[in-house]
Protein backbone atom coordinates (compact mmCIF):
# COMPACT_ATOMS: atom_id res chain seq x y z
CA UNK A 1 0.00 0.00 0.00
CA UNK A 2 2.81 2.24 1.06
CA UNK A 3 4.59 2.20 -2.45
CA UNK A 4 1.36 2.39 -4.36
CA UNK A 5 0.82 5.75 -2.01
CA UNK A 6 4.59 6.94 -3.16
CA UNK A 7 3.99 5.94 -6.63
CA UNK A 8 1.20 8.12 -6.74
CA UNK A 9 2.86 11.17 -5.14
CA UNK A 10 5.61 11.15 -7.46
CA UNK A 11 3.22 10.48 -10.59
CA UNK A 12 1.67 13.59 -9.20
CA UNK A 13 4.63 15.39 -8.60
CA UNK A 14 5.79 14.84 -12.34
CA UNK A 15 2.22 15.50 -13.86
CA UNK A 16 3.06 18.98 -11.98
CA UNK A 17 6.40 19.51 -13.43
CA UNK A 18 4.97 18.83 -16.57
CA UNK A 19 2.26 21.45 -16.47
CA UNK A 20 4.71 23.67 -15.16
CA UNK A 21 7.12 23.41 -18.17
CA UNK A 22 4.19 23.83 -20.44
CA UNK A 23 2.82 26.83 -19.04
CA UNK A 24 6.39 27.98 -19.12
CA UNK A 25 6.81 27.27 -23.13
CA UNK A 26 3.26 29.10 -23.74
CA UNK A 27 4.10 32.78 -22.00
CA UNK A 28 7.61 32.32 -24.05
CA UNK A 29 9.76 31.22 -20.64
CA UNK A 30 12.86 33.55 -20.23
CA UNK A 31 11.15 35.11 -23.74
CA UNK A 32 8.98 36.59 -22.41
CA UNK A 33 9.06 39.89 -24.32
CA UNK A 34 10.08 43.91 -22.31
CA UNK A 35 6.73 46.25 -22.65
CA UNK A 36 7.94 49.81 -22.67
CA UNK A 37 5.63 52.71 -22.28
CA UNK A 38 6.01 55.28 -25.37
CA UNK A 39 4.46 58.96 -24.58
CA UNK A 40 3.33 60.83 -28.11
CA UNK A 41 1.28 63.75 -28.65
CA UNK A 42 -1.56 62.77 -30.99
CA UNK A 43 -2.32 66.12 -32.40
CA UNK A 44 0.55 65.63 -34.16
CA UNK A 45 0.85 64.69 -37.94
CA UNK A 46 2.35 63.28 -39.62
CA UNK A 47 4.21 61.98 -36.55
CA UNK A 48 1.34 60.64 -34.48
CA UNK A 49 -2.55 61.24 -34.74
CA UNK A 50 -5.41 59.28 -33.86
CA UNK A 51 -7.70 57.99 -37.24
CA UNK A 52 -10.65 55.48 -36.10
CA UNK A 53 -9.68 54.71 -32.57
CA UNK A 54 -6.09 54.02 -33.69
CA UNK A 55 -2.41 55.58 -33.36
CA UNK A 56 -1.09 56.01 -36.33
CA UNK A 57 1.86 57.99 -37.92
CA UNK A 58 5.86 58.28 -38.52
CA UNK A 59 6.52 57.57 -35.00
CA UNK A 60 4.19 55.30 -34.01
CA UNK A 61 5.33 53.06 -36.90
CA UNK A 62 8.73 53.42 -36.69
CA UNK A 63 9.00 52.65 -32.51
CA UNK A 64 6.62 49.49 -33.18
CA UNK A 65 9.15 48.41 -36.19
CA UNK A 66 12.06 49.11 -33.85
CA UNK A 67 10.13 46.91 -30.97
CA UNK A 68 10.13 44.00 -33.34
CA UNK A 69 13.15 43.87 -34.73
CA UNK A 70 14.81 44.45 -31.02
CA UNK A 71 12.22 42.08 -29.64
CA UNK A 72 10.37 43.96 -27.44
CA UNK A 73 6.69 45.55 -27.14
CA UNK A 74 5.62 49.05 -26.81
CA UNK A 75 2.58 50.51 -25.31
CA UNK A 76 1.62 53.99 -26.59
CA UNK A 77 0.62 56.57 -24.01
CA UNK A 78 -1.28 59.80 -25.56
CA UNK A 79 -0.79 63.18 -23.73
CA UNK A 80 0.49 66.70 -24.91
CA UNK A 81 3.97 67.30 -25.69
CA UNK A 82 4.77 69.43 -22.67
CA UNK A 83 3.61 66.13 -20.27
CA UNK A 84 5.91 63.94 -21.70
CA UNK A 85 9.32 64.81 -20.31
CA UNK A 86 7.57 65.31 -16.82
CA UNK A 87 5.82 61.84 -17.27
CA UNK A 88 9.19 59.91 -17.75
CA UNK A 89 10.43 61.70 -14.99
CA UNK A 90 7.56 60.65 -12.76
CA UNK A 91 8.54 56.90 -13.61
CA UNK A 92 5.33 56.60 -15.87
CA UNK A 93 6.83 56.76 -19.25
CA UNK A 94 10.17 54.82 -20.62
CA UNK A 95 10.60 56.35 -23.86
CA UNK A 96 9.34 59.64 -25.13
CA UNK A 97 8.65 60.50 -28.95
CA UNK A 98 6.17 63.13 -30.00
CA UNK A 99 9.03 64.84 -32.61
CA UNK A 100 11.22 65.56 -30.04
CA UNK A 101 14.11 67.93 -31.34
CA UNK A 102 17.28 66.94 -29.60
CA UNK A 103 18.68 70.09 -28.11
CA UNK A 104 21.16 70.95 -25.24
CA UNK A 105 18.40 72.08 -22.67
CA UNK A 106 16.57 68.47 -22.92
CA UNK A 107 20.24 66.65 -23.04
CA UNK A 108 20.20 67.52 -19.15
CA UNK A 109 16.76 65.87 -18.20
CA UNK A 110 17.04 63.06 -20.99
CA UNK A 111 19.08 60.82 -23.46
CA UNK A 112 18.54 60.79 -26.74
CA UNK A 113 18.93 58.37 -29.75
CA UNK A 114 20.40 58.91 -32.80
CA UNK A 115 18.54 61.34 -34.96
CA UNK A 116 15.52 59.77 -36.97
CA UNK A 117 13.90 62.53 -38.63
CA UNK A 118 15.54 66.05 -39.92
CA UNK A 119 13.13 68.75 -39.62
CA UNK A 120 13.42 72.83 -38.74
CA UNK A 121 10.88 75.37 -37.90
CA UNK A 122 8.79 77.77 -40.14
CA UNK A 123 6.72 81.01 -39.87
CA UNK A 124 3.35 80.44 -40.82
CA UNK A 125 0.75 82.98 -41.42
CA UNK A 126 -3.10 83.11 -42.55
CA UNK A 127 -3.27 82.38 -46.43
CA UNK A 128 -3.26 85.67 -48.14
CA UNK A 129 -1.57 87.50 -45.92
CA UNK A 130 1.11 89.37 -48.00
CA UNK A 131 1.98 91.45 -45.04
CA UNK A 132 4.18 89.23 -43.05
CA UNK A 133 7.28 87.45 -45.11
CA UNK A 134 9.95 87.05 -42.02
CA UNK A 135 10.40 87.68 -38.54
CA UNK A 136 11.59 91.11 -39.47
CA UNK A 137 7.88 91.79 -39.96
CA UNK A 138 6.58 90.60 -36.75
CA UNK A 139 6.66 93.97 -34.65
CA UNK A 140 3.88 94.58 -32.74
CA UNK A 141 2.34 91.06 -33.91
CA UNK A 142 1.20 88.54 -32.06
CA UNK A 143 2.52 84.29 -33.06
CA UNK A 144 0.85 81.28 -31.36
CA UNK A 145 3.37 78.65 -30.42
CA UNK A 146 2.35 75.30 -28.18
CA UNK A 147 3.63 74.38 -25.01
CA UNK A 148 6.79 72.43 -24.24
CA UNK A 149 8.00 72.74 -28.25
CA UNK A 150 11.12 74.43 -29.64
CA UNK A 151 8.90 76.42 -31.68
CA UNK A 152 8.15 77.88 -28.37
CA UNK A 153 11.96 78.42 -27.11
CA UNK A 154 12.82 79.39 -30.66
CA UNK A 155 9.90 82.30 -30.37
CA UNK A 156 10.28 83.22 -26.90
CA UNK A 157 14.06 83.61 -27.21
CA UNK A 158 13.47 86.05 -30.27
CA UNK A 159 10.46 87.87 -29.12
CA UNK A 160 12.50 90.96 -27.79
CA UNK A 161 14.85 90.82 -31.14
CA UNK A 162 11.91 91.12 -32.95
CA UNK A 163 9.39 92.98 -31.30
CA UNK A 164 6.13 90.24 -31.09
CA UNK A 165 4.02 89.08 -28.53
CA UNK A 166 3.55 85.23 -27.52
CA UNK A 167 0.06 83.61 -26.82
CA UNK A 168 0.90 79.62 -25.65
CA UNK A 169 -1.52 76.90 -26.74
CA UNK A 170 -1.77 73.09 -25.54
CA UNK A 171 -1.84 71.40 -28.88
CA UNK A 172 -1.18 71.69 -32.69
CA UNK A 173 -4.99 72.55 -33.44
CA UNK A 174 -5.47 75.26 -31.43
CA UNK A 175 -2.44 77.02 -32.66
CA UNK A 176 -3.31 76.61 -36.05
CA UNK A 177 -7.02 78.28 -35.32
CA UNK A 178 -5.37 81.01 -33.18
CA UNK A 179 -4.31 82.37 -36.82
CA UNK A 180 -6.74 81.37 -39.13
CA UNK A 181 -9.89 82.74 -36.63
CA UNK A 182 -7.49 86.37 -36.45
CA UNK A 183 -6.41 85.75 -32.91
CA UNK A 184 -2.66 85.80 -34.26
CA UNK A 185 -0.84 87.18 -36.88
CA UNK A 186 1.80 84.12 -37.07
CA UNK A 187 2.70 80.96 -35.20
CA UNK A 188 6.16 79.15 -35.38
CA UNK A 189 5.75 74.73 -36.27
CA UNK A 190 7.79 72.16 -37.32
CA UNK A 191 8.04 71.99 -41.01
CA UNK A 192 6.93 68.59 -41.85
CA UNK A 193 4.35 68.96 -39.29
CA UNK A 194 2.85 72.26 -40.75
CA UNK A 195 3.46 71.45 -44.70
CA UNK A 196 1.40 67.70 -43.86
CA UNK A 197 -1.19 69.78 -42.36
CA UNK A 198 -1.89 72.30 -44.49
CA UNK A 199 -1.97 69.58 -47.65
CA UNK A 200 -4.40 67.08 -45.69
CA UNK A 201 -7.10 69.49 -43.71
CA UNK A 202 -6.81 72.47 -46.10
CA UNK A 203 -5.99 74.94 -43.25
CA UNK A 204 -5.73 78.41 -44.75
CA UNK A 205 -2.26 78.60 -43.56
CA UNK A 206 0.93 79.70 -45.63
CA UNK A 207 4.52 78.86 -44.89
CA UNK A 208 6.52 81.89 -45.44
CA UNK A 209 9.98 82.77 -45.68
CA UNK A 210 13.16 80.15 -45.25
CA UNK A 211 13.25 77.79 -42.34
CA UNK A 212 13.90 79.42 -39.10
CA UNK A 213 16.34 76.60 -37.90
CA UNK A 214 17.55 73.33 -38.35
CA UNK A 215 16.11 70.42 -36.11
CA UNK A 216 16.73 66.87 -35.72
CA UNK A 217 14.25 64.35 -34.01
CA UNK A 218 15.10 61.72 -31.39
CA UNK A 219 13.90 59.25 -28.86
CA UNK A 220 14.57 60.15 -25.92
CA UNK A 221 14.66 57.98 -22.49
CA UNK A 222 15.95 58.97 -19.12
CA UNK A 223 19.29 60.28 -18.60
CA UNK A 224 22.03 57.82 -17.63
CA UNK A 225 19.30 55.14 -16.48
CA UNK A 226 18.46 53.34 -19.52
CA UNK A 227 21.21 52.69 -21.13
CA UNK A 228 20.38 48.97 -22.25
CA UNK A 229 17.50 50.50 -23.98
CA UNK A 230 19.01 53.53 -25.50
CA UNK A 231 21.55 50.65 -27.45
CA UNK A 232 18.10 49.17 -28.41
CA UNK A 233 16.69 51.90 -29.64
CA UNK A 234 19.79 52.70 -31.66
CA UNK A 235 20.50 49.30 -33.15
CA UNK A 236 16.91 48.95 -34.12
CA UNK A 237 16.97 52.30 -35.94
CA UNK A 238 19.91 51.09 -37.74
CA UNK A 239 18.74 47.90 -38.59
CA UNK A 240 15.50 49.56 -40.56
CA UNK A 241 17.88 51.89 -42.59
CA UNK A 242 19.72 49.16 -43.51
CA UNK A 243 16.42 47.37 -44.27
CA UNK A 244 15.01 49.75 -46.28
CA UNK A 245 12.10 49.44 -43.77
CA UNK A 246 12.62 53.24 -42.47
CA UNK A 247 12.52 54.88 -45.56
CA UNK A 248 9.43 53.26 -46.27
CA UNK A 249 7.75 54.85 -43.26
CA UNK A 250 8.61 57.83 -44.10
CA UNK A 251 7.34 57.40 -47.99
CA UNK A 252 4.06 56.20 -46.71
CA UNK A 253 3.36 59.43 -44.88
CA UNK A 254 5.21 61.89 -46.74
CA UNK A 255 5.67 60.68 -50.31
CA UNK A 256 9.87 61.16 -50.25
Amino acid sequence: MKKIILFAVMLICLLALAACGSSDKATGGNNVKEVYKVGVDTTYPPFEFQEDGKYKGIDIDLIQAIAKDQGFKVKIEAMDFGGIIPSMQAGELDIGMGGMSITDERKETVDFSDPYFEAGLSLVVAKGNGKIASLKDLKGKMVAIKNGTTGAKFAEDHKDEYGYDTIQVSDSTSMFQEVSNGSADALIEDYPVISYAIATSNLDLQVVGDRLNGDNYGMSVMKGKQDELLKKLNDGLASLKESGKYDEILDKYLGE
